[in-house]
């Protein structure tokens, strides 16, 4: 299916809030909040406001694993923030983080609270915080971040542009969604390539930049995003199933992947998270 009327964009760009797709209520070509709303404090010194989404994942990801490693430092409270509802756009959210998306996080542990946002940069600062998952010697640490930032700037082609124009917007598109078809395909062959000489993305050793990547193209090749596996055909890229099936595995994955989750079975969800507790009394 093709959009078949010709569309000539005006001289000046004005926002019609009634095309605008699946999410329609929460997009806006402005920031700031809209409304006040205050953000809960729990007992941690780490308070994470997010949602289940892959971004959001890659941080209680980080979390469980270094409480696994046990990093007790790393005990945290994840706070459910829904974005459907516009919960983003509540001036405590927004204080956190001025940009309106999740996850954020507060780190209350020093004498001043410090913000982190952004997933990535949130990764790193837990990394560093912690000495873990982050490589020290040069040369490791910049594979690794190198991987780490070719996540975020590769993603948005992955969400916003295949995601959006394959599964959410109003009108299928050809020539969009095979644009973007092709960008994924590209970065899940990018993946494959590197996977084929080692065991991890930046190396032999489990890093923040598998934590970063895995929600994304290891949902994808796993069917959890857009039910679209079957048509990026998945199956072309053994080393990228591979390593997602091995980091599927791993209990710290399964524990972070439900926390603020609100879709899927009930066992599956984990709406807040305040103590380890949690994931046994949703068991």
């Amino acid at each position: 299916m093709t959009d078949s009327s010709p569309y000539l964009p005006p001289k000046v760009w004005t926002w019609d809030t009634e095309n605008g797709g699946t999410f329609a209520s929460i997009n806006r070509p402005i920031a700031g909040a809209t409304h006040d709303q205050e953000l809960p404090v729990g007992r941690h010194p780490l308070q994470l406001y997010s949602l289940a989404t892959p971004n959001g994942q890659k941080v209680t990801i980080l979390l469980e694993e270094l409480l696994a490693l046990g990093h007790q430092g790393a005990e945290y409270d994840a706070w459910l923030i829904q974005i459907g509802e516009g919960e983003q756009f509540g001036s405590g959210f927004v204080s956190v983080n001025p940009n309106s998306k999740i996850p954020a996080l507060m780190d209350r542990s020093g004498t001043t609270p410090i913000r982190v946002f952004e997933s990535g940069a949130i990764l790193q600062y837990l990394a560093e915080k912690f000495g873990a998952f982050l490589p020290t010697e040069p040369a490791a640490r910049a594979e690794c971040l190198s991987w780490l930032f070719w996540q975020m700037g590769s993603a948005p082609y992955l969400g916003g542009g295949f995601g959006h124009f394959y599964a959410y917007a109003p009108t299928k598109i050809q020539y969009a969604i095979d644009r973007f078809a092709m960008e994924a395909k590209r970065q899940l062959d990018v993946l494959d390539k590197q996977l084929a000489v080692s065991e991890y993305i930046a190396g032999d050793e489990y890093t923040i930049a598998d934590i970063a990547i895995w929600p994304w193209y290891g949902g994808l090749v796993k069917g959890r995003l857009y039910d679209a596996a079957q048509f990026l055909s998945v199956q072309d890229y053994p080393n990228v199933l591979r390593w997602a099936d091995a980091i599927d595995a791993r209990p710290a994955v399964m524990r972070g992947r439900r926390v603020n989750r609100v879709s899927g079975e009930p066992a599956e969800q984990l709406r807040e998270r305040h103590d380890a507790a949690d994931f046994d009394d949703r068991a």
